[in-house]
């Protein structure tokens, strides 16, 4: 059974950091490249942030640029975003994918396999 499960979200303060979890199973993870996306109320879904499944290739957005850093541990079948700086417009709920690709990553998808999300608010 494949599952991505998220982790690490919760209420932080700007200027705070969190960093987020995906842990995966029931596929094989290190063929796989792994997406960080979001969705706020009212808005559109935003890839934030992906990662080849082997040749280290990350992309940003620009509005995460310099703050967030995407990685991963293929021994352990598990990616991460670590969130630095957070900032209000980054309240959301975070959602980790994961799609077949033997080399780079693309933040626009198709992505095979989605979690159920980890919400993330950031507010004083």
């Amino acid at each position: 059974q494949v599952q991505l499960v998220e982790s690490g979200g919760g209420l932080v303060q700007p200027g705070g950091s969190l960093r987020l979890s995906c842990a995966a199973s029931g596929f094989p993870f290190p063929y796989y490249a792994i997406g960080w996306f979001r969705q706020a109320p009212g808005k559109e879904r935003e890839g934030v942030s992906c990662i080849s499944s082997s040749d280290g290739m990350t992309s940003y957005a620009d509005s995460v640029k310099g703050r967030f850093a995407i990685s991963r541990d293929n021994a352990e079948n598990t990616a991460y975003l670590q969130m630095n700086t957070l900032k209000p417009e980054d309240t959301a709920v975070y959602y980790c994918a994961a799609v077949v690709r033997l080399a780079g990553c693309s933040r626009v998808g198709p992505y095979d396999y989605w979690g159920q999300g980890t919400q993330v608010t950031v507010s004083s």
